[in-house]
């Protein structure tokens, strides 16, 4: 069967290869680290996302052991196609897989069920580091981990793990942050405009809160459309830079980062109002540096009881609480979660995927489930 393969460390050695077994065969695992009952999947559509772009182009990724390829893809969406005895699934459902499995350590988080949180760093992801993922046409998995999903997800379930991401830091952000005081946040901002950011956007303002998006997207562009049809607004951040949007907007409350740059970032954490949450979500690469006055920004957070956290990867319950988000969302916007995809492109045709193009929010590959 067809899968979409790299060679970890090797620019430019993406390619459309085919695999003998459904990809993760022999390597299911259930949420106890022990081999679990496998269930198959057959590939609808997968995610392409800046990791997938940062493996194809940097050589970043790690194949699982003994092995030198990689089946790419972690944003995944399928049907099952075969159920073993004792897992909750029927066939023909359509469910999400996550992402992360457990470190061999079993470290507390891992043993807990959280392996978003492992503390050992051994922990191994699909389609990313020591576990093939999900860009073939067909997967095995543990019943563990997969999310099960209504039919009225079919056309937006792709978008699950990226929701998954978004929700848990807006969990943890309301949770911390009402734990510390009383807080009822009535203004957010959140910088970028790309699928993590307008799926921030769109939860926020599920959550009944004044929403600001500040991005390089034009009026008319695919993000404009999707944020002006929820209700938030969208500012060019060339006239509107995140450093001056603090004294432009008044309080914020909550600052969800989302660009990838780590000078919006500082600009952000410096941004956040007093008595307000700031949640990183960039994966930033490189070696870039900048001069912080760092006198100011820590007085200032000190002073403004300002808390400040990263969020990355998502386990189970997120998952479980991001496939309410975006069903929520489907039935107060219908028709706008579907504009988050603006590409779908045929298996065969993948590098197209792999190329940005200048309206893109999400693209993805299809294949055979659909």
């Amino acid at each position: 069967m067809k899968a979409i393969i790299t060679t970890p460390g090797t620019k430019g050695s993406v390619r459309l290869g085919a695999i003998s077994e459904p990809s993760g065969t022999g390597m299911v695992q259930g949420a106890d680290g022990k081999p679990g009952a496998e269930v198959e999947v057959e590939v609808v559509e997968v995610g392409v996302c800046g990791t997938d772009l940062e493996i194809a182009n940097d050589g970043y990724g790690a194949p699982p052991e003994a092995r030198d390829s990689l089946v790419l893809g972690h944003e995944n969406l399928g049907r099952v196609v075969s159920v073993p005895d004792g897992v909750d699934l029927k066939t023909g459902q359509l469910v999400v897989a996550t992402v992360r499995r457990p470190c061999p350590e079993r470290c507390p988080p891992c043993a807990a069920g959280q392996s978003d949180d492992c503390l050992t760093g051994n922990y191994t992801e699909r389609g990313i580091k020591g576990r093939d993922g999900y860009m073939a046409e067909r997967y095995m998995e543990s019943g563990d981990y997969l999310i099960p999903l209504p039919s009225t997800l079919t056309k937006v379930g792709v978008l699950m793990e990226p929701s998954s991401i978004v929700e848990k830091g807006l969990i943890q952000a309301f949770s911390i942050q009402r734990g510390r005081m009383p807080w009822e946040p009535k203004q957010a901002l959140v910088c970028g405009a790309g699928a993590v950011g307008l799926l921030a956007a769109i939860f926020l303002r599920l959550r009944d809160l004044e929403v600001n998006l500040v991005a390089k997207a034009d009026p008319g562009s695919p993000a404009y459309k999707v944020a002006q049809a929820v209700g938030a607004s969208l500012l060019d951040a060339t006239e509107h830079p995140v450093s001056k949007l603090g004294q432009e907007l008044g309080h914020i409350d909550i600052i969800f980062e989302a660009t990838g740059a780590s000078s919006v970032a500082m600009d952000a954490i410096a941004a956040t109002g007093h008595n307000g949450v700031c949640c990183l979500s960039s994966v930033t690469a490189g070696t870039r540096t900048l001069t912080v006055d760092a006198d100011s920004l820590n007085l200032d957070m000190v002073l403004g009881n300002k808390l400040v956290f990263g969020t990355v990867n998502a386990n189970r319950r997120h998952f479980e609480a991001a496939a309410r988000m975006l069903g929520a969302a489907v039935r107060k916007w219908p028709g706008v979660m579907e504009q988050i995809v603006t590409r779908r492109v045929a298996a065969e045709q993948f590098a197209d995927a792999f190329t940005r193009q200048p309206d893109d929010i999400k693209t993805v590959i299809t294949f055979s489930g659909g």
